[in-house]
C-alpha cells in the first residue's frame, strides 16, 4: 500500500513536470500586440520627430499618430493561450513575420531599410505638395548619342512632344512607344532658362530607341527635412510622416485640434499601401485618445471585422484621400468611411 502511494505519488509529479515543460516550450508562432503610437508632429525620448531646418514651421493644436505592432517573437504555450483569448492580441504563424530561411536579424535589417525608404517616399510626396516637384535631369549625355551636342549634363527635360515629364518612365516610355529614328520635340531648362530641341533617337546595342542621355531626379527645396525616430521598423508610417511634414510646413493645421492616427506605407506618387497588424493598431490608437484613423482602402475589409467602438474609420488610397477626409472631419464633417468592398 505504502509502495503503491509512492508510485502515484511520483506519477503526479512526473506528470506535473512533463505539464510544465510542455506550457514552457516555444511555439512556431508569434503573438501580435498593439504598439506604441507616436505623435509625428512631436517629439520621442526628448528629440523632436519631424525636423525642418532653414525653413518657418508651424505649430499645430492635434496631434498627427503613427501607429505600430509589437512582436512578441518568443511564445511559450501559457502566453499563446492567454493571447487566444485575447480581444486586443493576435497568434499568427511564426513563418507569416519570419519567413522560413530568414533570421530575425535579417528581417530586422529588412524592416530597418524600408523604414527608412518610407521616409525618403513621406519627404518626397509632402515636398511635392508643397509645390516642389521632382525634376528629371540629363546626369550625362552619351558621346555620339542622338543628344550629343543638343543636350547638356544638368539639363531638366520638363517635355517630350507636349507630354508633360514628371518622371523617368514617362521620358522613356514615350521614347520606346516609337521606333529608332523618330524624331521628338524635347522641351528642358538649362540655368533656369526654357529651352527646346529636336531630337531623332538612335538604336541602342539591344535595338532599343535611345535619346542618348543618362538621366536622374532631384527636388530642389531650399531646406531640409529629417526624421528622427529610431527602434520602429517597416514602411508603415509613410502616410502619417507625409502629413507630419506637409503639417510642419504650412500655416494651416491640418489636425483642427483633433487627435488623428492612421497607417500606411507611401510611394512617391503618392498612393496608400496596406499594412499588417491593423486589428492592433486600431486597439493603439483607441488607448491613444485618437478621433479618427486613417485607414488604408484594402486594410478596410480587416478593420471593419475589427472596429473599435468609439473610433471611426476613414478609407483612404492616396495622400490627397487623406488630406480630404482631414479636412472633412475638422470641419465637423464625415469622411468617406471604410467599405468592405
Amino acid at each position: 500500500m505504502r509502495r503503491r502511494g509512492v508510485t502515484v505519488i511520483l506519477g503526479a509529479l512526473l506528470t506535473a513536470l512533463l505539464a510544465v515543460g510542455v506550457m514552457a516550450a516555444p511555439l512556431p508562432y508569434v503573438v501580435l500586440k498593439p504598439g506604441p503610437t507616436v505623435n509625428t508632429l512631436g517629439s520621442s525620448d526628448g528629440t523632436e520627430v519631424i525636423q525642418v531646418t532653414d525653413a518657418k514651421t508651424s505649430t499645430s493644436a492635434g496631434q498627427l499618430r503613427l501607429t505600430t505592432v509589437n512582436v512578441q517573437s518568443q511564445v511559450e504555450l501559457v502566453w499563446a493561450i492567454s493571447s487566444w483569448f485575447s480581444k486586443k492580441d493576435a497568434v499568427v504563424p511564426r513563418a507569416l513575420i519570419y519567413p522560413p530561411g530568414q533570421t530575425e536579424k535579417q528581417v530586422e535589417q529588412q524592416n530597418a531599410q524600408e523604414w527608412t525608404e518610407s521616409q525618403d517616399s513621406a519627404v518626397t510626396v509632402a515636398l511635392t505638395k508643397l509645390g516642389y516637384p521632382i525634376q528629371t535631369y540629363v546626369k550625362n549625355v552619351t558621346a555620339r548619342g542622338a543628344a550629343t551636342g543638343v543636350l547638356q549634363a544638368g539639363d531638366v527635360i520638363t517635355a517630350i512632344d507636349g507630354t508633360k515629364v514628371t518622371d523617368p518612365n514617362k521620358l522613356t516610355g514615350v521614347v520606346r512607344a516609337k521606333p529608332a529614328g523618330t524624331t521628338f520635340t524635347v522641351s528642358y531648362t538649362r540655368a533656369g532658362k526654357p529651352g527646346s530641341a529636336q531630337i531623332t533617337t538612335k538604336a541602342g546595342d539591344d535595338k532599343t530607341p535611345r535619346l542618348g542621355v543618362e538621366i536622374a531626379t532631384k527636388q530642389p527645396h531650399p531646406f531640409t527635412v529629417k526624421i528622427d525616430l529610431d527602434k520602429i521598423g517597416g514602411p508603415s508610417a509613410g502616410l502619417m510622416f507625409t502629413l507630419g511634414i506637409m503639417d510642419k510646413l504650412e500655416p494651416e493645421d491640418l489636425t483642427g485640434g483633433k487627435i488623428i492616427a492612421g497607417t500606411g506605407t507611401i510611394d512617391d506618387a503618392g498612393n496608400v499601401g496596406p499594412i499588417g497588424g491593423i486589428p492592433q493598431k486600431l486597439v493603439g490608437a483607441k488607448a491613444a485618445g485618437a478621433q479618427i484613423f486613417l485607414v488604408p482602402k484594402d486594410n478596410c475589409a480587416e478593420a471593419l471585422k475589427n472596429a473599435v467602438s468609439g473610433l471611426p474609420m476613414a478609407e483612404v488610397a492616396t495622400v490627397d484621400d487623406a488630406l480630404t477626409a482631414l479636412k472633412t472631419f475638422t470641419s465637423g464633417g464625415t469622411p468617406k468611411p471604410c467599405s468592405a468592398s
